[in-house]
């Protein structure tokens, strides 16, 4: 079944397996998405009709005929621009099979109208988070495993630079001096995550300005 959308028992469904494949999902995860969605009995009898399909070695499984409320309330778990931009092409599908059946109600308009808002609302929502998430990015500082990271490269410069290690402490001391000053940090655990790149960058081509003599 290529159509995301089509006519059964003269109204418009879909399917899990459809679903599970515009939505990159694994059938067996919808399948249990939709076994497990907390729906009450009587949404889940009127809206999820258990089906059957055969693969391509002949079996017999299981997948769900799914009509458009069904759709509507499983596709609000779907979050992300692009999940966004597939559950707008199901809603012109289900309008256009819509369209086609006779005796089209406003009821059924009215419906499809809402569910256009729905994911309308969905869309300012994930433009929200994406916003915020950007902006929390943005003022993370380094994990553990970062912080050993840049460490490490520390380590690595200053023991090519200098292989004596009783002679090391002024070149770790003005390195790190060095990168707290440039990137306006307490310690080098301070660095903010995105600017981790730089500052390795910065690490591997350092040059000394001066060598203390003790």
């Amino acid at each position: 079944m290529n159509q995301l959308v089509y006519i059964e028992n003269n109204k418009p469904v879909t399917d899990s397996l459809q679903v599970a494949l515009t939505f990159g999902k694994r059938h067996a995860d919808e399948l249990r998405s939709i076994e497990h969605s907390g729906f009450s009995a009587e949404f889940t009898e009127r809206n999820f009709a258990l089906s059957n399909y055969r693969d391509s070695t002949g079996r017999r499984l299981p997948k769900y005929i799914i009509s458009q409320d069904g759709f509507s309330m499983l596709a609000m778990g779907y979050t992300g621009a692009a999940a966004v931009r597939f559950k707008e092409m199901y809603i012109a599908e289900f309008n256009r099979m819509a369209a086609k059946l006779n005796g089209n109600s406003s009821g059924v308009q009215a419906l499809l109208q809402a569910t256009q808002n729905l994911i309308d609302t969905q869309m300012v929502m994930a433009e929200r988070m994406d916003a915020v998430e950007s902006k929390v990015d943005a003022q993370i500082t380094l994990n553990s495993g970062q912080q050993r990271a840049l460490q490490q490269a520390i380590n690595k410069k200053v023991c090519s630079i200098e292989p004596i290690s009783s002679e090391r402490r002024d070149l770790f001391r003005q390195i790190h001096k060095e990168v707290k000053d440039r990137w306006q940090v307490a310690s080098y655990k301070d660095v903010l995550r995105h600017e981790l790149e730089g500052v390795l960058e910065y690490v591997k081509a350092w040059v000394p300005v001066r060598r203390i003599e003790l």
